[in-house]
């Protein structure tokens, strides 16, 4: 029973790793320029704080994925564990969605603020933003499974049937 726990935890943890480099990888390497009125313009992730915001935790929860991992499996090790996937996931949940935010306005504008749109442009970029933003969800998503899966493994001998 408890090497079954320990598969299923491995691979929530390598489907969150490869999740959150993916997402950090997609938006990293994504840039498009176009040329309005004669101006040329960039578009990459670094011009928007958002997105910036965005890449950094999700950098940062690759490097904890990796380093969760290969931890060894002592009590103390353990709990620290659980204490630190909460804390990723929310700081992957507060990422996504100051990046959601950017993105949406970059696809439909702000029509009360006079921003228009920017896909049309540079769809390349929207397209590269739009995939690591599906990324890092399903990162979010595997993080809160594993959050919930930890709690069971954790609470369930405090609760037996």
């Amino acid at each position: 029973m408890a090497e079954t726990k320990r598969i299923i935890t491995i691979f929530l943890r390598l489907l969150a790793l490869g999740a959150t480099v993916s997402a950090t990888v997609a938006m990293v390497t994504s840039h498009d320029s176009a040329e309005v009125l004669n101006i040329k313009f960039m578009a990459k992730y670094n011009t928007a704080p958002s997105f910036k915001f965005y890449v950094i935790p999700e950098a940062i929860a690759s490097g904890y994925g990796l380093v969760a991992l290969f931890l060894s499996r002592k009590s103390w090790v353990d709990g620290l564990i659980v204490i630190m996937d909460v804390l990723i996931a929310m700081l992957l949940t507060s990422s996504i969605s100051a990046a959601l935010a950017v993105g949406e306005i970059g696809k439909k504008g702000n029509g009360h603020a006079g921003w228009l749109p920017i896909c049309d442009q540079v769809p390349k970029f929207c397209d590269r933003v739009t995939g690591s933003l599906i990324a890092g969800f399903a990162a979010a998503i595997v993080y809160l499974v594993l959050n919930l899966y930890s709690l069971h493994v954790v609470l369930a001998p405090l609760f037996p049937v």
